[in-house]
């Protein structure tokens, strides 16, 4: 994660922005484009969000936990004490990130989807342990699906809406169902490149988007983005 960001440091901001945002203290390193924080959400004293993290309706940030830059947390979020979050992670609506999950940057967590970090749930608790589950660049993880604890899901993985991932992904694997079964390659750009068990062959091409499947994306300038980085 990188050193520059926001942590929230107690008080209200006036309104800097359209919306209200909350009162960030800027690095020492110079300015930066602050967070935005809907009056609704609930961001600890403790918390880091990064330049240009967008925080909305009635999310909840816990203390402790770290968020890069240029993200968004959607409506009825939840992330918990602990967790890391890279950069240009979008969490849509309802997911609650619990103690324990590592979201490299990149990464993609549609509406309703479920992380999980108890092997053992009990209500009592007594002698828990968070479990880690990490989800490498890129990947993304479909509505409704639920990822059970103690897993790593691939760079540029693709878990389909309503899968169940009780075991680790390979990069660039596409899975589907309950449990999740392998149904296929994706490419960086998230076409379906191939259906079949074997990996394709490094560097086949994309039909969609005519580069090699396994190619990094490029950014802005039309180079190769940085390696993915845990948080």
């Amino acid at each position: 994660m990188k050193a520059t960001g926001y942590t929230l440091r107690g008080g209200v901001a006036p309104r800097a922005v359209a919306a209200s945002v909350r009162a960030m203290a800027p690095p020492p390193s110079g300015p930066a484009e602050a967070p935005q924080v809907h009056p609704s959400a609930i961001v600890e004293d403790g918390a880091h969000l990064g330049p240009a993290t967008r925080v909305w309706h009635h999310a909840h940030v816990r203390a402790g936990a770290r968020i890069g830059a240029r993200c968004v947390l959607g409506k009825g979020t939840f992330v918990d004490a602990g967790v890391r979050i890279g950069d240009r992670v979008k969490v849509q609506n309802g997911v609650s990130v619990y103690r324990g999950v590592v979201l490299e940057d990149d990464v993609f967590v549609g509406p309703n989807a479920t992380f999980t970090n108890d092997r053992r749930p009990r209500a009592h608790g007594e002698g828990w342990v968070p479990v880690e589950t990490r989800v490498r660049r890129g990947a993304s993880i479909g509505a409704n699906a639920t990822v059970v604890c103690g897993i790593e899901i691939g760079p540029w993985a693709m878990v389909g809406a309503g899968a169940v991932v009780t075991r680790d992904v390979e990069p660039h694997r596409l899975v589907l169902g309950t449990p999740a079964r392998a149904a296929g390659w994706v490419c960086t750009c998230g076409e379906v490149v191939s259906r079949a068990e074997a990996r394709p062959a490094p560097g086949s091409p994309c039909d969609r988007c005519g580069r090699p499947y396994d190619a990094p994306p490029r950014d802005v300038g039309g180079g190769a983005a940085p390696a993915g980085r845990a948080p």
